[in-house]
């Protein structure tokens, strides 16, 4: 084969190894800048500054409680009762409505943390953890952290419920607390215990 033939064969051949080489390099910069644009948002970048760190969350107690409604599944201050107080609470307020009555919990299971706070802030008002006492009980002892109390909000709903809640099971503990309610199983049978003048006169709480 004469030199003339084999020179387009040769620029052909030149001009493939070229096109190769440059199609190795785009693959490579390619799968570096694939690499750069696919580490983890919160990564610090080579060679530059580290990602900040995430922001510390507030230690605080979570305060839950009312003013809500007897069937609020959303909230923990009326979720969290004992079974047999909230299905009567239920009962009672859906008779309520029927004499135009709204019901509402201001306050249903608390957090221990929650309890002690109002019973810091009772201290405060009243002068004494003696006096307190008479409004507020410590956490360990409370019926509202054992979800075993209810507040009614509502000054009419208090005095409908003291006059009708036997009939479902509730009754007014305490004779300074006309909004204090808490499940008898026995009320609708033999009526509510006489309550008791404050919560010091408690036994549950001695």
């Amino acid at each position: 084969m004469s030199t003339l033939a084999q020179r387009p064969r040769a620029s052909f051949a030149l001009a493939a190894a070229l096109g190769l080489a440059l199609l190795g390099i785009v693959v490579v910069a390619t799968g570096v800048i694939v690499q750069v644009s696919g580490a983890a948002p919160d990564a610090g970048m080579p060679g530059g500054d580290p990602a900040p760190p995430a922001v510390a969350t507030s230690a605080e107690p979570e305060i839950v409680d009312g003013p809500a409604s007897p069937f609020d599944d959303g909230n923990p201050t009326v979720t969290k009762l004992d079974a047999g107080l909230l299905g009567a609470l239920r009962e009672a307020a859906t008779a309520a409505r029927r004499d135009g009555i709204e019901m509402v919990v201001n306050s249903g299971w608390r957090t221990p943390e929650r309890q002690e706070q109002l019973l810091v802030e009772a201290i405060s008002t009243y002068g004494s953890r003696e006096a307190a006492a008479k409004w507020v009980a410590p956490a360990d002892k409370s019926s509202h952290v054992h979800g075993e109390a209810v507040d009614i909000g509502d000054l009419e709903a208090a005095i409908w419920l003291g006059q009708n809640g036997a009939e479902f099971g509730l009754c007014q503990t305490y004779a300074n607390e006309q909004w204090h309610f808490e499940y008898r199983e026995s009320a609708p049978r033999e009526g509510c215990p006489e309550a008791y003048p404050d919560p010091t006169y408690d036994p549950r709480l001695q």
